[in-house]
């Protein structure tokens, strides 16, 4: 599996691709092998969202999870830049729990490609994150794409 690591205003993130498609992003980790176009392409759509250039990814993603999550998955990624859902929301349109909602959330392998920062709770709470810094990420996520005022 190559993968491919970078420093981001978030702190040190490693990609990870198998079979021409992403897997993970991880915070942390360390390079192996020799980085693939396709690595070099999603570090430059990170680089450009961190600097308030890119809104959306055009990259081919191949999440592993249940089948529930990756339901609950395909759903976050069509949650708009700078706009958030509920938890409660997404359970009701999936006929599924908020807690299931939350677990995919936080099993999500491909955060901010797969913006589980853009699941909040019903009262505007940020909930939990399972990124680096937890909700503080989240908060500075949510920050750039003016989702949400300091």
């Amino acid at each position: 599996m190559a993968r491919l690591s970078f420093v981001s205003p978030l702190g040190r993130l490693t990609l990870f691709e198998e079979n021409g498609a992403l897997t993970a992003l991880i915070w942390g980790g360390k390079a192996a092998g020799t980085a693939s176009p396709l690595l070099h392409q999603a570090k430059r759509q990170l680089d450009a969202y961190f600097a308030g250039q890119r809104r959306s990814f055009d990259l081919p993603l191949a999440p592993s999870g249940s089948p529930s999550e990756q339901l609950v998955w395909a759903l976050m990624a069509t949650i708009p830049y700078g706009e958030t859902r509920s938890y409660g929301e997404l359970a009701r349109t999936l006929n599924l729990s908020p807690r299931a909602i939350g677990r995919a959330c936080a099993r999500n392998p491909l955060p901010i490609l797969l913006p589980c920062h853009r699941v909040t709770g019903a009262d505007g709470e940020l909930g939990g994150y399972s990124g680096e810094g937890g909700t503080e990420t989240k908060r500075r996520l949510l920050t750039l794409e003016k989702a949400i005022l300091l």
